[in-house]
């Protein structure tokens, strides 16, 4: 395609900016942001040139600025990172004249012929500048040169968090002693701390070595994918949020772990302690006194209801405290469901039994439709497999279950759905696949007898 011609300046003066654009094809569009692009690449290679003279001038010292970088941020008015990285461009990516007038080439020769050429952006080079410095002491003139020369070539085709990537690796290169010395330090400085804030919240601040942060983005990153609704409305927790709500689930899946070491010959757990009518009741009535159960773990309080959820899938402990909050007699842990029961709703429901649930694998909750502290016994008629997620959304939205033929159906709220229209979870069994496909593709037809001969 050739390149179009912008419409003339009059003629733009008399058109909004969105006209101008929406008469033109789509092929024009395409063109005009290429172009645009490389115009501004142009004038950006003509700034850094001017930019190194500034700098030689010593421009800055007229407007009592410190250096080129603070005078640059103020007079275009740019962020100091910006600034400074157009500065370090000039210094490193462009030819430096001396005061004779002699022209020396730049420290960086290739970098400095992708910038005239249009090539590479600030960013390209900025990275290549910072690996070049990081390079400088571990390697011979002549391996900086090819080191150089490979990051310059590749920054046109690699976008610069990818570039910063490849110079890293250049680095573990040429200096492996000082990567392996690097990264025990790492190691060394390693830190996590947490606390409890005013409002009750956890806080958690940490700086973990490069494996270890490894391993924490290769659990929590699949756990914090995000997950649609039903009607395809986007997940509207923010990044933060789903975060955190993976590390539950992390915590959920580790403490159900029969790898963590035992205290007192008890696995690790989160111990809550409630008046049993107030977690019978689970929502408080209004009007009616009531308290809140404990964490015991952190001393903090827990509402009746959130306590509630908590126990679906939990080894209840019964234990009898005196007037004084000692325990005078504990019973026998009950309810949780037994290993047969879990592999039989693991076959049933698989993961989750909600609808459509896209939750990635990992450790359910065993949640008894009629709650135990009800009545209601720990049995497959009784209970269905949910994830973290809609178990909670189950409690908090009450939403209804049934049984129906060995399979969970899912009765929404009002407030999720007017009609209260029933939707069928679980597995998708192979009986409901063929009864789709019989009534979908007609059987095929048989042939017609052929009449005996006489």
């Amino acid at each position: 395609m050739e390149p179009i011609t912008l419409l003339p300046s009059s003629t733009v003066e008399d058109m909004s900016p969105q006209s101008t654009m929406a008469a033109c094809s789509d092929a024009e569009i395409r063109a005009v942001i290429r172009e645009t692009e490389a115009a501004m690449r142009a004038a950006l290679a003509t700034q850094v040139q001017a930019i190194a003279e500034a700098e030689r001038r010593s421009l800055y010292a007229d407007s009592a600025a410190r250096k080129t970088e603070v005078w640059l941020q103020e007079m275009l008015n740019i962020a100091p990172g910006e600034a400074r990285s157009r500065t370090l461009v000039a210094r490193r990516a462009t030819p430096q004249a001396t005061l004779y007038g002699e022209t020396l080439p730049a420290d960086l020769p290739a970098t400095a012929e992708a910038i005239q050429a249009g090539a590479i952006t600030v960013q390209h080079a900025r990275v290549i500048i910072d690996g070049m410095a990081r390079l400088a002491p571990i390697c011979t003139f002549d391996q900086e040169e090819q080191a150089e020369a490979m990051l310059a070539g590749y920054a046109t085709e690699f976008p610069p968090h990818h570039l910063a990537r490849l110079a890293e690796r250049l680095r573990y290169h040429f200096d492996q002693d000082g990567a392996f010395r690097e990264e025990e330090t790492q190691h060394k400085i390693r830190e996590l701390h947490y606390g409890s804030a005013a409002d009750g919240m956890l806080f958690i601040k940490a700086r973990l070595d490069r494996e270890t942060g490894a391993k924490f983005k290769a659990a929590i990153e699949p756990l914090a994918t995000p997950r649609p609704a039903e009607d395809g409305t986007p997940d509207p927790r923010t990044a933060a949020q789903r975060n955190a709500d993976a590390f539950d689930a992390m915590l959920d899946i580790t403490l159900r772990s029969d790898r963590l070491p035992r205290a007192g010959g008890q696995r690790p757990h989160l111990a809550i302690t409630i008046d049993f009518d107030d977690l019978k009741r689970g929502l408080v009535s209004p009007g009616r006194d009531g308290l809140p159960g404990t964490i015991t773990t952190t001393d903090q309080p827990i509402t009746a209801d959130n306590a509630r959820r908590l126990a679906c899938d939990a080894e209840i402990l019964p234990v009898l405290l005196g007037s004084d909050g000692a325990p005078l007699d504990v019973g026998r842990a009950e309810r949780t469901a037994p290993a047969h029961i879990r592999a039989a709703l693991l076959q049933r429901d698989d993961t989750c039994a909600f609808p459509s649930c896209d939750r990635p694998p990992g450790t359910p909750d065993a949640h008894h439709i009629v709650s135990w502290i009800d009545g209601g016994p720990t049995n497959l008629n009784n209970m269905v497999m949910l994830c973290g997620h809609h178990h909670r959304a189950i409690h908090n939205q009450h939403w209804q279950i049934k049984i129906e033929q060995n399979r969970p159906i899912f009765i929404p709220p009002s407030s999720v759905d007017p009609t209260r229209k029933p939707r069928p979870g679980g597995r998708p069994r192979h009986q409901e696949h063929h009864t789709i496909l019989r009534q979908t593709i007609p059987p095929p037809r048989q042939p017609e007898a052929t009449p005996a001969r006489p």
